[in-house]
């Protein structure tokens, strides 16, 4: 049968909000115990609990954490590293008290460490010792900012003694294999750990203290990513100093290069617990890597330096990277047409599992639009990087005499990257005839340290440029409606959707999600992480209190004359409802088409299915109205003020 002829989004999709959240998780860490895999799932039908499941040799899962434990730490605010296993005994951080937790197989958990207003992310468990080493943030003064340290925990009493003080952030405690040596990273305000860290080791004396430690790599301007220790007890890490995340090791010569190449072996540390590489012996790592956005899995011969490629149909490589033994490799990877998947390759037989997928869900592939990696020309004679999605459904074609609308997406972070890797999220937009650009700006990940470093000091301009001049770039090929472009994102691409919005005018809507509008707020009612980004990517505060108005969409709403949704979290730490609110009430006072989705008990970033599914169809529903166009399916409606 051939398609029928309809108007751009008034396409009938199988890709419904309800199918989205209805089986959708997140798989939020990996851990192997001897013969053993554990990893966490959350669950948006489950409130957004976080649960431990394990897989046996036998092929078996279940459900290792009951109801109602969270296994969730909020070290950073983002969290990540939440989970230790050893010997079949867990160890976690749970979400409502921020208490570790041990849990022995088939028993109930038991809280290790007391009530307090402390956090814990990023444990390594010391079997020799009995103890735990791990971060700790410290919340208990008011009149302080958090205190974050490196600690060891009694595994026994639970009692902590801090061994590592002083910066303002650590990550990364790893004991090495003979149990002799701990290293970490650290840095300091205004760094961010992609701008500059230090990689540090010390001696473990007796007792379980902390003796002579010394700084093997890094700096204010080095940023040093997963360091790890061989077999053997040497030191590898993943350091920016060429130009390019590469895998180095520690000599008595200092850090030897062993891949240098111009790719990505390392990730920005959003999260604790991310990684790239792992050893399958002393002289093989397996790693993964980024090129222009797309990566690749490999082996590397520590000793030859020689990369070799692993044919697989992936094209990304999950946050969670790679978790590596002799045997085996656990990771997450997706592709255009494979949502993210937990993985179990055999390194023996050469036999590859999937464990879990992100979604259960199976769509026709007549309904998914692959994407394409284009690249641009944006300003100052540079280029920028996007994945297009055109509208792509088997049952439709639109109108001869119209070009679809165009979705523009900005991610957050900013310094982060999108993917390639099937989203149903984009579906839902491409089945119904909107196509979908989905941009990484300058300052984005995975085209090397100076393209990352475009956004220092250009926050608000580099980023809103490489969105609008993707835009052009796509009318002017034919691919879309200048008429009818739209721009959305949340947190920091909420950000870039408010100044595109305020200060170009080329976009005719826009959706903010958690973004900010105002900057100055923003420097004195945020978290301790995040606290000093801006110093960075906007400039040094208050001295440069020009740029943070300049650079602040709530000072530009005199220009702002296109409709607007904004969704915004009550309970969100990082970028509190205010900022939602004070741009609501400025579209308010000018009259403009104006909706506002507040969420009780959403932090940033929706995790609810109920909430994601409103998200969606209420931005659906805005659109429909503001275009014009007819819905094949009714939703329910959001109020829009002042649209006439």
């Amino acid at each position: 049968m051939s398609p029928q002829s309809a108007p751009y989004g008034s396409w009938k999709s199988p890709i419904t909000s309800d199918l989205i959240v209805s089986e959708s998780i997140s798989i939020t860490g990996i851990a192997i115990d001897g013969d053993d895999v554990y990893w966490i799932e959350m669950r948006p039908s489950d409130n957004a609990r976080n649960v431990v499941v394990r897989r046996t040799p036998d092929g078996k899962t279940e459900d290792v954490t009951p109801s109602p434990f969270n296994v969730r730490t909020t070290v950073h605010e983002y969290g990540g590293g939440s989970l230790a296993v050893s010997d079949g005994v867990l160890y976690f951080s749970n979400f409502d008290d921020q208490r570790l937790y041990r849990q022995q197989l088939g028993d109930e958990p038991t809280p290790l460490t007391p009530v307090a207003d402390m956090r814990y992310a990023d444990g390594v468990v010391d079997k020799r010792r009995n103890q735990m080493y791990c971060v700790r943030e410290d919340h208990t003064s008011p009149w302080q900012e958090a205190v974050n340290t490196i600690v060891s925990i009694d595994l026994a009493t639970g009692s902590a003694r801090t061994l590592i003080s002083g910066s303002n952030f650590y990550s990364s405690p790893r004991l090495s294999p003979d149990g002799a040596k701990l290293t970490w990273l650290s840095w300091n305000h205004p760094n961010m750990p992609w701008d500059g860290t230090e990689l540090w080791v010390g001696e473990i004396a007796g007792g379980g203290s902390l003796g002579d430690r010394k700084l093997v790599a890094g700096g204010t301007a080095e940023s040093i990513f997963q360091p790890e220790w061989s077999p053997g007890g040497v030191l590898h890490f993943v350091s920016d100093r060429t130009g390019w995340w590469n895998i180095f090791r520690e000599t008595a010569d200092g850090a030897e290069n062993l891949c240098e190449r111009d790719a990505e072996f390392g990730l920005p540390g959003w999260a604790f617990g991310e990684s790239t590489y792992g050893f399958a012996s002393e002289t093989r790592i397996v790693c993964a890597y980024n090129v222009k956005g797309s990566w690749t899995i490999a082996d590397l011969d520590t000793g030859s330096k020689t990369l070799q490629d692993v044919p697989t149909p992936f094209t990304d490589i999950g946050r969670l990277g790679l978790k590596v033994t002799p045997d085996r490799i656990v990771f997450t990877a997706g592709s255009p047409t494979t949502p993210m998947t937990l993985m179990h390759h055999d390194l023996r037989t050469g036999e590859t599992t999937p464990l879990r997928r992100s979604t259960e869900v199976a769509v026709d592939e007549g309904y998914l639009s692959v994407p394409e990696a284009i690249e641009y020309p944006t300003e100052n004679g540079l280029t920028s990087h996007a994945f297009f999605y055109p509208p792509k459904n088997s049952d439709f074609s639109g109108d001869s005499d119209e070009k679809p609308p165009l979705l523009v997406m900005s991610h957050g972070g900013p310094t982060d990257a999108t993917t390639s890797t099937l989203s149903l999220m984009t579906q839902y937009w491409t089945s119904r005839g909107i196509g979908v650009l989905d941009v990484n700006y300058g300052g984005s990940t995975g085209y090397g340290t100076e393209y990352r470093r475009r956004l220092n000091g250009n926050w608000g301009i580099v980023d809103v440029d490489d969105c609008v001049n993707g835009a052009r770039y796509l009318v002017e090929r034919g691919d879309a409606d200048g008429d009818r472009l739209i721009i959305r994102g949340g947190s920091a691409g909420g950000f870039t959707t408010l100044l595109a919005l305020t200060t170009r005018d080329v976009f005719k809507a826009g959706a903010s999600y958690y973004g900010l509008s105002e900057l100055e707020s923003f420097v004195n009612d945020t978290h301790k992480f995040e606290s000093r980004y801006l110093f960075t990517m906007i400039g040094p505060y208050p001295e440069r209190k020009d740029l943070y108005y300049e650079r602040s969409a709530i000072n530009h709403v005199d220009k702002l004359s296109v409709p607007m949704i904004m969704f915004q979290g009550l309970e969100d730490k990082i970028v509190p409802p205010s900022q939602a609110e004070v741009m609501l009430a400025a579209l308010r006072d000018k009259g403009l088409p104006v909706a506002y989705v507040p969420f009780e008990g959403e932090q940033h970033g929706f995790r609810k299915a109920e909430n994601i599914k409103r998200a969606l169809d209420c931005e659906l529903y805005f659109y429909s109205r503001v275009f014009g166009f007819a819905l094949a399916e009714a939703v329910e409606p959001v109020e829009i003020e002042n649209l006439r």
